[in-house]
């Protein structure tokens, strides 16, 4: 039997704003949302959310799900996810990808864990490849990837104009590019290229080479880190404005913001007064990477752990610092990465789309409830099911 929620008299953001609003939810769908719904007695359950406002749950598109990083050797290889904080964080759908290492930290290993975390509640896709160029694939080859394997979407996460990506040429970017457009054309997905931007000087004219050189649109690469320093950023506000999204990292450490990097929720807040349209604006985590600092030689100077609770904590900090309206800064968690990435049932609240849903405690700025997929995984700030001990 599907189970049945209504969540009443609710602040609802879909993230436009609704108003107060009733939210029926039926098995793992949003059913309806309008006023004064009641169901049967005895059927479902009704939770009252008076005036907390109700959000979908945020799309994080960029996590190391198996741990990344370990450039400072093999103490320093960061932990894999735990669903425990995504869950806290608000984050119920989420992309897996490696990035450096892609030598111990393997393919089978980041489908083995978004499976995992599948079962643990909330949604989890996973990129094929990693920083490196040729690409590693599971079947063989990019197409296959996507064609064939389900939670695999595109492509990720590439690097360029950075010293540990291997220095894809044109001509590779735009088959890699090529061979993902058309694997998600044929098997419905994004078929995107998430893609690392180190603060190396080309910045994102090798993705700009691409796009004038072929027939790739410029949608099809989805560049990340763009708050590592001004000049980069305002590259990006170029890129976005001719129709490409752009993503900033919310994790960082004081360290980092000393060097040069803004804070995700300054960069947004730049970008918008540069001209950027905020539909084209995305925020991830990075979460479990490895945010490193490295000297102008080179050399490692000190690294930390990447948190997916940064996300919902950035996205507070846009609205109460940045004073960006709180719909249009949650676009940038929500239904923009939704977009960005092709995953048509998440990031909106809305009739048919996945019950992935926050209540946020206005007054506080704090999640109490978490829903994915129809089930409350958080409950009145309390994990509801013993599943979440790992």
């Amino acid at each position: 039997m599907s189970q049945i929620t209504l969540i009443k008299n609710a602040e609802v953001f879909s993230p436009r704003s609704l108003g107060r609003c009733d939210v029926l939810v039926a098995g793992d769908r949003v059913a309806k949302i309008d006023q004064q719904l009641a169901l049967p007695d005895n059927v479902g359950q009704v939770v009252d959310a008076d005036g907390a406002w109700l959000m979908p749950g945020l799309v994080d598109s960029l996590v190391h799900i198996t741990g990344g990083g370990g450039e400072g050797g093999f103490g320093s290889r960061t932990p894999e996810l735990n669903v425990r904080d995504a869950i806290a964080g608000g984050v119920t759908s989420i992309v897996g990808a490696l990035g450096t290492d892609a030598i111990t930290r393997t393919l089978n290993e980041l489908f083995g864990k978004a499976k995992s975390l599948e079962e643990q509640g909330i949604s989890c896709f996973i990129q094929t490849g990693s920083y490196q160029v040729p690409v590693n694939t599971l079947t063989g080859s990019v197409r296959g990837d996507i064609i064939l394997i389900d939670n695999i979407i595109g492509v990720g996460e590439l690097a360029i104009s950075d010293h540990r990506s291997s220095h894809p040429t044109r001509d590779e970017l735009t088959r890699i590019a090529s061979d993902a457009r058309v694997a998600g054309m044929l098997s419905g997905k994004g078929g995107v290229i998430s893609v690392h931007v180190g603060d190396g000087a080309d910045r994102l004219q090798p993705l700009f080479d691409v796009v004038e050189n072929s027939e790739i649109p410029i949608a099809q690469f989805y560049p990340t880190h763009m708050n590592r320093n001004r000049s980069l950023l305002e590259q990006g506000v170029e890129f976005a404005c001719a129709g490409g999204f752009i993503d900033f990292t919310t994790s960082t450490t004081d360290e980092i913001l000393a060097s040069g990097e803004m804070r995700a929720s300054q960069a947004l807040s730049l970008a918008l007064e540069l001209g950027a349209p905020i539909d084209q604006l995305t925020f991830s985590s990075d979460a479990q990477g490895s945010l490193t600092n490295f000297c102008d030689l080179g050399q490692l100077q000190n690294m930390e752990v990447g948190a997916i609770t940064s996300l919902f904590d950035e996205f507070r900090r846009t609205v109460q610092d940045e004073k960006v309206e709180l719909s249009r800064a949650l676009q940038t968690v929500t239904s923009n990465p939704a977009r960005a990435l092709g995953l048509k049932r998440k990031g909106q609240v809305a009739p048919g789309r996945d019950a992935d849903l926050l209540l946020v405690d206005p007054e506080r700025f704090q999640i109490t409830h978490v829903m994915a997929r129809g089930r409350w995984q958080l409950f009145d700030q309390s994990l509801q099911t013993s599943q979440h001990s790992e």
